[in-house]
């Protein structure tokens, strides 16, 4: 039987790419940092989501040393058996703390915690109104509940009223966005959105992965940039990005959506729980961020400082003043080739199209880090103009 879908996949793949679409996996062999060495050389690092630098941050390294000490290397178990030590529910207890909530659950990734919530909370009798442009995870969390699915244009407030409107004879609304869309950098209008939803009585759930640590005047992401923390009735997040790159995500929410995700949410009761060394240092993490906010203003000016050089160079570049800046290309096969030129002279980005975007919308995703120097930052920009010819 095989033989004939070999044939059939190796076709699949092929027409992958001759479109220019293959996604190869480059083998790093240093940790995480603003330089990395790749195929035996070093480059700078403009494509990993580690925001504040965190990934190989001594205090944090040096924590998760000591974890292993204390706590062991994994659970072995899930959560409600024989997986919850004192580490799991302090970080919990942490993380509420931090983002203004009133409970938090842990899961091993965010696209997880994404994928519990929706079947848990809603059913037939319920709609979801969902962002276009928002995270697979969301998308696949959706498909598997039993909820009435409605979809607004990105960061449309007018299609959403509409949306809600439709959906008045549900039993429950909940209106679910990106805090920030991974591929544009372009951030969600939070209070407009909780305004809609308390004119039409629904919930709020953001996912703020690209966001906490970093967003909002002390990094409590999305909600608090917006002044709604109180407003928004979930926000679903992870520990792989700003917070220290590892993994694990989590659901921060009502108590009442907490305690019954804990009884009924899948990915959360038959998944082993998150390690207990990236439990241990997040909470080193979060005492970081809480105490110093040296690294995300450093974050805003490598930011600043790239997209201003862009911008005067005369590239495409989407507006904003997030992290992630797309440097639109538009043909797929050009910018692989391009993202494969900047590698040649140094500078590790990655060519992002179809499926991950839209047909004609190729782009480079670049992302700065508050471990970048200006000097980097600067050759970066250089590099850039070089390989456009």
């Amino acid at each position: 039987m095989f033989t004939n879908v070999r044939e059939q996949l190796r076709t699949t793949l092929d027409e992958i790419t001759e479109a220019g679409l293959l996604k190869p996996e480059r083998v790093i062999t240093t940790p995480q940092s603003a330089s990395v060495s790749v195929a035996g050389r070093e480059v700078l690092n403009f494509c990993a989501n580690n925001y504040l630098g965190l990934a190989d941050h001594p205090a944090v390294v040096e924590a998760a040393k000591q974890a292993l000490d204390r706590w062991g290397f994994g659970m072995a178990s899930v959560r409600f058996i024989c997986g919850t030590q004192e580490v799991h529910k302090e970080l919990e207890a942490r993380l509420s703390e931090f983002l203004g909530m009133e409970d938090t659950v842990l899961y091993s990734s965010c696209f997880d915690a994404n994928g519990g919530v929706f079947e848990t909370l809603l059913d037939e009798q319920d709609a979801v109104i969902s962002d276009a442009l928002n995270h697979a995870s969301i998308i696949d969390g959706i498909r598997l509940s039993k909820a009435r699915r409605l979809r607004y244009a990105n960061r449309d407030m007018a299609e959403l009223e509409a949306r809600l409107k439709e959906a008045s004879d549900a039993r429950r609304r909940l209106v679910v966005t990106d805090g920030v869309f991974s591929m544009d950098g372009y951030v969600a209008p939070l209070a407009e959105i909780c305004d809609l939803a308390d004119r039409y009585d629904a919930m709020v759930m953001a996912d703020d992965s690209h966001a906490v640590g970093f967003v909002g005047p002390t990094g409590r992401g999305t909600p608090e940039l917006h002044g709604v923390t109180d407003r928004v009735d979930i926000i679903t997040g992870t520990l792989g990005k700003a917070l220290g790159g590892a993994s694990g995500g989590y659901v921060s929410a009502r108590k009442e959506i907490c305690d019954l995700l804990r009884q009924r949410s899948r990915p959360y009761l038959f998944s082993n729980s998150l390690a207990p060394v990236i439990a241990s240092a997040s909470l080193r993490i979060l005492d970081l961020l809480e105490t110093s906010s040296e690294a995300r203003e450093r974050l805003r000016a490598n930011t600043g400082r790239f997209r201003d050089q862009m911008a005067r160079a005369g590239f495409d570049i989407l507006p904003g003043d997030h992290p992630i800046v797309p440097v639109m290309i538009g043909d797929a096969a050009a910018a692989g080739a391009m993202a494969e030129r900047l590698l040649d002279l140094g500078i590790y980005v990655i060519g992002f199209s179809y499926p991950v975007v839209p047909h004609g919308k190729a782009r480079i995703r670049v992302q700065l880090s508050a471990a970048h120097t200006t000097d980097d930052v600067d050759r970066a920009v250089k590099a850039f103009v070089q390989a456009r010819g």
